[in-house]
């Protein structure tokens, strides 16, 4: 039986803050360019006919990489929608609102354009009667305001709309079987970095897996931000499931011998979800060395937990695995798994840093009644998008 075919690319404008080595853009788009391993070997079945790009840094490749390839920067969203016509021919647009210099709010919340990006590419559909598949980098926002707007505008347009961090779909250490339809009793995730930009990462993959619980998803009804002693007070009153902490912990990559309480900057959040669930995502700033998740399913002893791997060789492969969804989507004009994922986490994450500039308080939140069922994605895979980008 004869391979099938590499199907056609289809053709997509990036829209992006800054272009640099080992960016978003050059993780993404770069691999669009070069191949899943960037070293021009084969990639996916799509071809970039257009850039704009809004901050040009000391270390800019777009346009060395605009110059090599014969695609054209635009100087505004819709030209590179347009690629400079009366016309969208793009397929597909794939925003990357991340990295290059923008403020901080209060909350610490990094303020990149991504509703702007979204409402300008969005114009443009209006304006030339054509709407295409959007992926949105990261979390949507990142305040909540922006990420439900964002979300409406999608659903009142019709967009097929994504979003997301990469690492939802990447390499997984141990794999674990998270049966949908299962009954979680506690799940604990622990993330390292920054509250917002790392703990996004953190509560998407947390997401992916709580989500395939029994009855699942409706959302969270509220959330609150810990700090200092209340956190570990919370973990040893039992607020927070030792069990599956200390699975989770087990599984990122050794610290040094550092103790998780020595961590001066440690939060916690916390998260009710509406069928009872309570959602823990320990952040450690300054001891932490990876993202996990530790989970307790009914009729299971033993909790189980995996690591959320961020291998950075060959150029950092869960982005190619991101650009697979984006690419099935670009194909088939449906997203790979729910952008109401992304909603969610990014509400959590909203409402965790507020809590925390609000002096920790208990925030109720009917705003994050989402519902959505991961049953029904990802879509009917196309054995021709199915290639493996490690072996790219």
């Amino acid at each position: 039986m004869a391979a099938p075919q590499k199907p056609k690319p289809k053709s997509v404008a990036a829209i992006i803050t800054a272009y640099e080595e080992g960016l978003h853009a050059d993780v993404m788009i770069g691999k669009i360019l070069e191949g899943w391993k960037q070293d021009g070997g084969s990639g996916p079945a799509l071809k970039l006919s257009s850039m704009y790009v809004e901050q040009f840094t000391d270390k800019d490749l777009a346009r060395g990489m605009s110059k090599k390839y014969g695609v054209p920067i635009f100087k505004t969203i819709e030209e590179a929608l347009t690629v400079g016509g009366d016309h969208i021919p793009v397929d597909g647009v794939i925003s990357i609102g991340e990295h290059g210099t923008y403020p901080y709010n209060d909350k610490g919340q990094h303020l990149y354009p991504r509703r702007r990006f979204f409402e300008e590419i969005t114009d443009a559909f209006k304006k030339y009667d054509r709407v295409v598949p959007v992926f949105n980098d990261k979390h949507l926002g990142p305040a909540w305001s922006d990420a439900k707007w964002m979300y409406d505008r999608a659903r009142d347009m019709k967009v097929p709309f994504m979003a997301g961090s990469s690492l939802a779909v990447t390499y997984r250490k141990p794999e674990i079987d998270v049966p949908m339809g299962c009954e979680i009793e506690s799940a604990v995730a622990v993330g390292y970095s920054g509250l917002d930009i790392y703990g996004i990462h953190a509560l998407e993959g947390y997401q992916c897996l709580v989500e395939r619980r029994q009855n699942a998803e409706r959302g969270v009804e509220w959330v609150q931000c810990l700090e200092g002693s209340a956190v570990w007070r919370a973990v040893d009153d039992g607020l927070v499931d030792k069990d599956a902490l200390d699975a989770a912990m087990a599984v990122v990559p050794p610290s040094g011998g550092a103790d998780i309480r020595e961590d001066e900057q440690a939060a916690l959040f916390l998260f009710k979800y509406r069928d009872g669930l309570i959602g823990a995502l320990l952040m450690l700033p300054t001891v932490g060395t990876g993202t996990a998740v530790g989970l307790k399913l009914k009729g299971q002893q033993q909790a189980i937990a995996t690591w959320f791997e961020e291998r950075p060789t060959p150029r950092h492969p869960h982005f190619a695995y991101l650009l697979k969804g984006i690419e099935r989507m670009m194909h088939t004009g449906q997203p790979s798994y729910p952008v109401e994922r992304t909603l969610l986490t990014a509400g959590i994450l909203d409402r965790s840093l507020t809590s925390r500039f609000e002096d920790h308080k208990k925030l109720l939140t009917p705003e994050l009644a989402i519902q959505y069922n991961p049953v029904d994605y990802p879509h009917a895979p196309n054995p021709d998008l199915e290639s493996d980008p490690r072996r790219g």
